[in-house]
């Protein structure tokens, strides 16, 4: 067996050993399908990718790669909460020309009898300290900022300008197969290290919902529909979600990560205006079906009894009938809980179902749950865990 032979023999195998074949068959489709599978099965959840971008960002340039309204741009603020010392700037390629990143300096004439290029302040290389840059979607920047971009993502440098440097710089861009206009040079590619986000789990986003005030009807409807954060990659026709983005349909609105955080804001400014200009709202932020969907939920809400009820009476408040509507006061519950009315609600809790026992159970050990050394440490919640402890294990939030 020649050299050759035994190279491409054990690259066969490597990728055998991830339950890919065909890779030396010589089909390009086997070998792109080959390719989105190994993307998929390393795919990085946010969390990594901060992970990543902390430890190489200021050497190397991670671009996070992913599915329109995934979360992607929210990196920058959990990088600046991580990395305290370091100013985050934010440079949307989307809006950006050359005149955005230097401009020339007609003073450096008269000093150094030639024109100087000086960095304009969006990409802060004025900035004495260390920074986050974040270049976000990189893939859709005209051609001459994606150039003018090359040489700072390498050498993090810009004209006669460097970086400090333990300066972070990191991009986002979507999915090439969005067909929204994101494209990626091989010459960009190869000065970056380009990594996949993970689609959004549906059980991920409610736990994100739940510490972050999303109303409570919409993190019930999107427990009771998973697909509503499905990739229009994983199915034939169109027809068969019609919540989400896919190109070859057209709709002017969809769900997101992004767009039901955007609709969770209007359900909770619901007060100040009638059904007809909700439902209006929601068909402009998730879509038509989406919202005709979502309204059903926005009903069920009569059904609940307020927090007060089960502040003041929680051995008699209203218990809701429908498992959707019980679904939605644990959710609300796990959001607006408070030391002062958890003994309350412990007396409330074990007036539901089981399953909704364990839902609650679940979201207070979820590991980013904001209030869970609050509840943990109360002795009524104490004594309910010990009785209840098998609920653990019997459903996710």
């Amino acid at each position: 067996m020649t050299k050759n032979q035994v190279s491409l023999a054990n690259l066969n195998y490597n990728w055998r050993t991830l339950g890919l074949t065909g890779l030396t068959n010589g089909a390009s489709q086997k070998e792109n399908n080959m390719t989105n599978q190994a993307q998929a099965m390393y795919a990085l959840s946010l969390d990594q990718c901060v992970d990543l971008i902390k430890a190489v960002g200021s050497k190397r340039t991670v671009l996070a790669q992913g599915d329109m309204g995934n979360g992607k741009s929210s990196m920058l603020t959990t990088l600046a909460e991580q990395l305290p010392t370091h100013r985050p700037i934010y440079f949307d390629g989307t809006t950006k020309d050359l005149g955005d990143i230097m401009i020339p300096s007609m003073q450096s004439i008269e000093t150094d009898g030639c024109v100087r290029m000086i960095p304009h302040e969006e990409l802060g290389l004025h900035i004495e300290g260390p920074i986050i840059l974040m270049l976000d979607e990189y893939g859709k920047a005209n051609p001459a900022v994606k150039n003018a971009m090359l040489r700072l993502m390498l050498e993090r440098k810009v004209g006669s300008y460097s970086l400090h440097p333990d300066s972070v710089v990191f991009a986002t861009t979507n999915k090439g197969s969005e067909g929204v206009g994101d494209i990626l040079p091989p010459h960009a590619r190869n000065r970056m290290t380009v990594v996949q986000i993970k689609k959004t789990d549906h059980m991920d986003w409610i736990e994100w919902g739940i510490n972050n005030g999303v109303d409570h009807s919409l993190l019930g409807w999107v427990k009771d529909n998973p697909h509503l954060m499905a990739s229009f990659e994983d199915i034939k026709d169109p027809s068969e979600n019609p919540y989400i983005f896919d190109p070859r349909a057209q709709r002017a609105a969809f769900v997101t990560p992004r767009s039901l955080e955007a609709a969770s804001d209007i359900l909770k400014a619901r007060a100040g205006f009638d059904d007809i200009t909700l439902t209006a709202a929601l068909m402009g932020t998730i879509g038509d079906r989406g919202a005709m969907d979502l309204m059903a939920f926005v009903s069920l809400s009569d059904q609940l009894p307020t927090l007060q009820a089960i502040k003041d009476s929680p051995k008699s408040a209203k218990v809701p009938d429908s498992a959707a509507a019980v679904c939605m006061v644990v959710y609300r519950t796990l959001s607006a809980l408070d030391k002062d009315w958890l003994n309350s609600w412990m007396d409330y809790l074990p007036r539901l179902d089981t399953e909704a026992q364990a839902m609650f159970a679940n979201g207070v050990r979820a590991p980013k749950y904001s209030k869970q050394s609050m509840v943990m440490t109360n002795k009524k919640f104490t004594e309910w865990a010990m009785k209840n402890n098998h609920l653990y294990t019997a459903d996710k939030v």
